[in-house]
């Protein structure tokens, strides 16, 4: 038969096309939806009273593609297709949307019809929403912020016209009773963050909001719970420490895919630090700790079965355990433990700085002046050398160039007697002789050094909890690569791996 020209049109699911619009409220790729089911029993799919929930609809790409697996599965159940949809639609598939509009775009997507009640739907419902719902949702204010998810007052207390961002899924301290029912898989991939402005003006902060959506699910204790989420709460921060403690020591966490490069998962996207998904399974053994670890990047992968709190931190990299262990067996010392605070000097960025005075300040735009009673404390650092570095990573969103690698530090360098920083930059050590202050500017440039950072430093921050997997050294003397290695042991295969990961830096 001659090949026609519809043989040879590009026809791709729209979905897809859909899947890299946004950093916030991201499209999830069918693919990646299909990768996540496939985490679950497949007998799910075949059994006529699983309920399945996604409580934060965007496209319905998710209630779809779960469709297409039922009527696979059920068909033995209900040989008439009518009957199976019927099912499938009405007591199995629910949802509740984030916005009218993607309310809209997923009934569209799953009945095929924005309003399932019409002559168009594959299903016919009583109602125009079917089983997906949008209920528009007002914050509840408490000393100007909302006490669900954090929001601001001043910036989302509007007009009933205007989208608030308040979601149904977690406005509420009864969740269970939205659709009165138990689900047997609650699967979605939620927004990300809230833009909360700073001190309720402008526009520069914007809070994580996602494990608000996870913490709610676990509430409803389904049988099984994925998510796909931003991967900076591995390191905590930003409101998340409690979210990860509790994660990574739940023994109901089976699984976690890791895409250390966001546009991996999410073509076009950059998302800082990478997203992940994981699979919650109620029933689990609850003295299992351990947890399967899949590292994800470009077209390769690697698995471990581990515990993910076997450190104080969460280390993401599968083969980078053994090169921690190592390290870390000597005992020493390490430099989180010596690091100062962040705005050591008490110095904000937007500090407004003098052409001269007594003392130098480094900030962002070069070099000021201040005087001394302006500083509000590090009094004691003053007349010695510093080594400090950028608050801010050098890798875009802390994500590796094309070839994989990332450089993690950005400036390294020494303050004279006599001159300071803003909160822009971090101390890590000060000395009074200038030439260990060299010899841990050059320790801090090693590939050794960079690579146990980008253990922990998974977005553009730097914090002093970085550094805690960097054993301290003594500065008399300056250290190389080759030296460091050999100190810990390292196989070559571990030094080729630190070698492959991390860029070169003068």
């Amino acid at each position: 038969m001659a090949e026609s020209i519809f043989d040879k049109v590009y026809n791709p699911d729209v979905l897809s096309c859909l899947s890299n619009l946004s950093n916030d409220e991201v499209f999830t790729p069918p693919e990646i939806v299909n990768q996540m089911l496939d985490l679950l029993p497949q007998e799910l799919f075949c059994n006529p009273d699983t309920k399945f929930l996604d409580p934060a609809c965007k496209t319905g790409v998710f209630l779809r593609e779960i469709a297409k697996r039922l009527i696979k599965g059920l068909e033995p159940q209900f040989p008439d297709l009518q009957q199976r949809i019927d099912h499938i639609f009405h007591d199995q598939l629910y949802g509740i949307a984030i916005t009218e509009l993607t309310s809209l775009l997923s009934r569209r997507g799953v009945y095929c019809s924005k309003y399932p009640n019409s002559e168009f739907s594959v299903s016919k419902f009583d109602t125009a929403e079917g089983n997906i719902r949008f209920k528009k949702i007002p914050h509840k204010w408490k000393d100007g912020r909302c006490i669900f998810c954090g929001a601001n007052k001043e910036q989302y207390d509007r007009a009933v016209d205007l989208e608030s961002h308040a979601y149904e899924f977690i406005h509420t301290h009864n969740t269970e009773e939205i659709f009165n029912m138990k689900f047997d898989v609650i699967i979605s991939n939620p927004p990300y963050q809230l833009n909360v402005g700073s001190g309720g003006k402008g526009s520069g902060t914007a809070i994580p909001i996602y494990h608000h959506f996870v913490n709610q699910a676990k509430k409803l204790q389904p049988r099984y719970l994925t998510m796909i989420i931003p991967s900076r709460w591995f390191s905590g921060g930003r409101g998340l420490d409690t979210f990860r403690q509790n994660m990574l020591t739940d023994k109901r966490l089976a699984k976690i895919v890791d895409f250390s490069d966001s546009k991996d998962c999410f073509p076009g996207v950059d998302i800082a630090g990478g997203v992940c998904y994981f699979l919650w399974k109620k029933d689990r053994d609850p003295k299992n700790p351990l947890c399967e670890i899949v590292n994800c990047y470009k077209n390769s992968k690697n698995a471990e079965v581990r515990n993910p709190m076997e450190f104080n931190v969460f280390i993401r990299d599968n083969k980078a355990i053994d090169i921690v262990k190592k390290v870390l067996s000597l005992n020493e010392l390490t430099l989180n433990k010596i690091v100062r605070p962040v705005s050591l000097y008490g110095l904000n960025t937007n500090i407004t700085l003098q052409q001269n005075g007594e003392i130098a300040v480094r900030h962002s735009g070069g070099l000021g002046y201040c005087s001394k009673s302006v500083i509000r404390a590090g009094l004691e650092t003053i007349d010695k050398y510093k080594v400090y570095i950028s608050a801010a990573s050098y890798d875009h969103a802390g994500q590796p160039d094309k070839d994989g690698k990332r450089r993690i530090l950005s400036i390294v360098d020494i303050l004279e007697p006599d001159t300071i920083c803003t909160s822009t930059y971090i101390v890590v050590d000060v000395f009074d002789k200038k030439s260990e202050a060299i010899n841990l500017i050059n320790y801090l440039k090693t590939k050794f050094v960079r690579f146990l950072l980008s253990q922990i430093c998974i977005s553009q921050h730097i914090s002093r909890e970085t550094f805690a997997f960097v054993p301290k050294q003594d500065f008399s003397k300056p250290w190389t690569d080759e030296e460091l290695y050999a100190k810990y042991n390292l196989t070559q295969d571990e030094i080729n791996f630190i070698e492959s990961m991390i860029k070169p830096m003068e």
